[in-house]
């Protein structure tokens, strides 16, 4: 049985965000972290791995830079990695890096018990639309924002949740989870792990790889083959200092009454 996660490597959104002139972000100015959520799908996998002796398999589209998080991945716990890498899939949109990364899946391959798993978001575009991509191209059957996970054979019961509570869903694998912050807290690398992590085995699959996948093509990759034009990219200004106001006397709520009126607000 395999567990392969889905990961990506994210600018640092707390700092400022630089922008190409083409409207895409400038990563190789930026610092870098793994995305949070994908850190609690990849705890979904090491728990599920301890439970029942899965391999876990942690995947990722990006520079060469990215090996350093995928290296991170596996002193976690994760039992190998793979980078798919190639100036083809540069600028790829959610549309593009879903065909290369179910491409890459197909690749690794996936048998009656495997499971994919992704985060809910990713923090650089907030879409949430790559993982149910993934499933849809690979024909697999999905639940999104898992909150809990309990595998019986080859069903899996997913506590899912909603706007207003929950709903639990039974999925039978092969199937594609994406997860959320409330599903785990993400374990963090062990001494030996940072050892034994560049002995575990790392591919790369460049464009020459996957080209004989169907689902890669010069028309559907890379920056021409994404639907998704960028109109705008920009860091938001920050706001501004606000108003303290002190006391609960009369003439306090009288002059927060004001204000509020004047903003159009009551």
């Amino acid at each position: 049985m395999k567990i392969i996660v889905c990961v990506k490597q994210v600018p640092d959104t707390s700092g400022k965000v630089a922008v190409n002139p083409d409207g895409t972000l400038n990563r190789a100015s930026m610092a870098t972290i793994t995305n949070p959520d994908d850190l609690n799908a990849v705890e979904a996998a090491l728990t599920l791995k301890e439970q029942t002796g899965a391999e876990v398999v942690v995947i990722s589209m990006g520079p060469p830079p990215a090996e350093g998080m995928l290296r991170e991945l596996m002193a976690r716990g994760a039992d190998r990695a793979v980078l798919v890498s190639g100036r083809e899939f540069g600028g790829s949109d959610t549309y593009a890096t879903s065909q290369i990364l179910a491409a890459a899946i197909n690749k690794i391959g996936l048998e009656d018990e495997d499971i994919v798993l992704c985060g809910r978001q990713a923090i650089d575009g907030d879409t949430a639309q790559v993982g149910p991509q993934i499933a849809e191209k690979l024909n697999l059957p999905q639940v999104s924002y898992a909150a809990e996970i309990v595998k019986d054979g080859k069903t899996l019961t997913v506590k899912r949740m909603l706007e207003d509570g929950y709903m639990t869903v039974k999925v039978s694998t092969p199937c594609l989870l994406t997860c959320i912050k409330e599903l785990n807290e993400p374990r963090y690398m062990s001494v030996s792990g940072i050892f034994e992590c560049y002995s575990k085995p790392y591919e790369v699959f460049d464009y020459e790889t996957l080209k004989d996948d169907p689902l890669i093509d010069a028309t559907t990759i890379g920056l021409k083959g994404s639907p998704t034009n960028i109109f705008k990219s920009f860091t938001p200004p920050q706001k501004g200092a606000g108003m303290m106001m002190e006391g609960a006397d009369k003439a306090t709520c009288e002059q927060l009454a004001a204000l509020l009126a004047a903003k159009h607000l009551i």
